[in-house]
């Protein structure tokens, strides 16, 4: 099965090159089938790989791919744990996302060109987790770049669609930058790009050679900031909601945003010798984390809270990463990508049944019509706030528990992000399915739950945010049994990092206490202010207060660079193009033109066809060569 694994990417490749090519061809019918059944068949495929692989990594090797002077780097896939874990995450979600968009999309004139694009985006995702060395990541890297840029702006006719396209576009270039630059300096130093080779070499480096770690993992980091999301990189996900709902889950659940937590990940063995790198990965998670939970709680657009709640929760996985939690980061990557499909698949349920209406100010009081999608939605809430037994409380945890140990300030931080997190979060839900509904009289007689198509996937993703939590329980450590499969892909990392302190399960259980104590106190403040009060978030900014109207601007900060950045770009471009281009270039440009013609009109003379004139020069010539010759 393993020696199948070239399969599984290009299942979706082939089809993508089917529904491309037949395009408005074929039935709706048939893109569906393709379209679910190639991403099906390839979690079908990683589901046997994770059965048969006993806790070994392997090769997989296709072909040579770039042999010149003494770079070799093979087109070759790494079966490892690690690898196999994303697998499951990106066909499985993303199978569940396929078939809620046969629901979501039925009626859109594009419909095959959506399920084109989001082939060929998982095609990218899966090759960028099975690339058994840096180009190969990098290629899939760039490659949901460019998917992402093209289903955010699937709906192109919408200006400002596109420039949410163009904005995931550009501020994910800069981070691209940083990964480039961490890949040269990678091949420099190890001569290598290949994960084995790296990384072994890298073991053997000595405390002293730190600093070269350390500046490849910056620059790394720069990379994953990118893709996931991170201060100062961050700004391009809330807006990127322009795309379908369907694309807003695949790329905040199963593919793009986690691309840098993999990297990461992958790059342990670089990070666990990297102690400067890695403060800086735990101190830049950390403050998203909080930083985008304060956003989220003056969020009145349903996906954009989302948005918000899903740069908070990349942080806390980069604070795990940071503090070392390696097997804690990738396990709230596992149940975030449970309950964060869920949430968006649900928001979608919400917006179809409200004819497209995302301000929850006009909602409230869909519970009864829509018992699914509020059924759902309350558990994927839930999860995602920490309360147990659900699936977001134990990655959470793990990742807490970690960070207390490393720096009791980070954990103190993280407590108070959790705290955010059930406000907002219950503030959106009470806001949207509880109370009295405030939307227009057509939006009452329009409501109705979602077809089976989009209801089943919700269904399963609900089930998976209730007990996913239960492959890693941090309280049984010889019953963990991610981290356990785990290992053998992270041993190499954690063999780096200083033995951490053994905390006493009496004094695990009080960190456990206080923070599901303090979710459960911001949950009850969300109910005692937006249910027993009534209170609804102010229509207008003028209503708000200063710090109010501030976190509700997301702190200006696209301002900030639109002031620092954009405008003095366009300053600095409009006066080079009116000096340099018109006065410098243009006038160089035109003066060669000008002489040419000049010499050119003077000389034409000479070959006017004028006998008598070419005798005339003749006898001048003559007279003139006489002179020289008697002088």
């Amino acid at each position: 099965m393993i020696k199948l694994a070239g399969l599984i990417p290009l299942l979706p490749l082939i089809g993508f090159a089917i529904i491309g090519l037949g395009g408005k061809k074929l039935s709706k019918t048939i893109v569906s089938s393709i379209g679910c059944g190639s991403v099906l068949l390839a979690f079908a495929l990683a589901l046997g790989i994770f059965f048969q692989l006993h806790g070994h990594a392997q090769d997989v090797r296709v072909m040579d791919w770039i042999v010149t002077g003494n770079m070799h780097v093979d087109l070759a896939f790494l079966i490892d744990p690690l690898s196999v874990q994303f697998l499951l995450i990106i066909t499985g979600v993303g199978f569940l996302i396929h078939v809620y968009s046969t629901g979501y999309m039925k009626d859109d004139e594009n419909y095959d060109r959506f399920f084109a694009y989001m082939n060929l985006f998982v095609f990218f995702m899966l090759l960028l987790v099975m690339g058994n060395n840096y180009v190969m990541m990098f290629v899939g890297w760039e490659g949901v770049g460019l998917c992402s840029y093209l289903l955010i702006g699937f709906w192109f006719k919408n200006t400002a669609y596109n420039n949410a396209a163009r904005k995931a576009f550009i501020v994910n270039r800069i981070g691209d930058l940083g990964f480039l630059l961490g890949m040269i300096l990678i091949y420099v130093t190890f001569g290598h790009l290949d994960f084995n080779h790296v990384f072994g070499r890298a073991s053997e480096m000595s405390h002293d050679e730190s600093a070269v770690l350390n500046t490849i993992g910056i620059l790394l980091f720069i990379g994953a900031c990118g893709k996931s999301a991170q201060i100062p990189l961050y700004t391009w996900l809330p807006d990127a909601m322009a795309g379908p709902t369907p694309v807003s889950a695949l790329i905040h659940a199963a593919t793009m945003v986690t691309a840098g937590i993999y990297m990461i990940a992958r790059s342990g063995v670089i990070f666990a010798q990297a102690e400067i790198a890695s403060e800086v990965v735990a101190i830049v998670g950390l403050l998203t984390a909080l930083f985008a939970a304060t956003i989220g709680l003056f969020q009145n657009d349903i996906k954009k809270v989302l948005a918000y709640s899903t740069v908070s929760q990349l942080g806390y996985m980069f604070l795990g990463l940071g503090v070392g939690a390696y097997t804690g980061a990738v396990f709230h990557v596992t149940t975030h990508a449970f309950f964060k499909a869920c949430l968006f698949l649900c928001a979608g349920s919400v917006i179809h049944a409200m004819g497209g209406e995302q301000d929850i100010r006009r909602m409230d009081g869909l519970k009864k019509a829509l018992p699914i999608t509020h059924l759902t939605f309350l558990i994927a809430t839930i999860a995602i706030a920490g309360i147990p037994p659900f699936s977001g409380f134990f990655s959470k945890d793990e990742i807490l528990s970690h960070a207390y140990d490393h720096n009791k300030l980070y954990w103190m931080l993280g407590v108070i992000g959790s705290m955010l997190t059930a406000f907002y979060m219950f503030r959106l839900y009470f806001l949207t399915f509880g109370g009295k509904f405030r939307g227009t009289h057509d939006q009452e007689h329009h409501l109705h739950e979602s077809p089976k198509s989009m209801t089943v996937p919700l269904m399963v993703l609900a089930a998976l945010s209730l007990v996913g939590g239960f492959i890693g329980i941090p309280l049984m450590k010889n019953g963990h049994l991610l981290d356990k499969f785990l290992r053998p892909s992270l041993d190499g990392a954690y063999s780096k990092l200083l033995e951490p302190n053994i905390i006493h399960l009496q004094h695990e259980l009080t960190l456990m206490g206080i923070a599901v104590a303090a979710a459960a106190a911001a949950i009850y403040f969300a109910y005692s202010i937006f249910v027993k009060s009534g209170f609804l978030p102010q229509e207008t900014e003028a209503e708000m207060s200063k710090p109010q109207r501030v976190i509700y601007n997301k702190y200006y900060v696209d301002e900030f660079y639109d002031s620092i950045i954009r405008k003095p770009l366009d300053w600095s471009s409009d006066k080079l193009y009116r000096f340099f281009e018109l006065r410098v270039v243009d006038s160089f440009v035109n003066g060669i033109g000008t002489a040419v013609k000049w010499s050119a009109n003077s000389v034409r003379y000479l070959q006017a066809g004028n006998v008598g004139s070419y005798i005339f020069a003749m006898v001048i010539a003559v007279i003139a060569i006489l002179l020289i010759k008697l002088f």
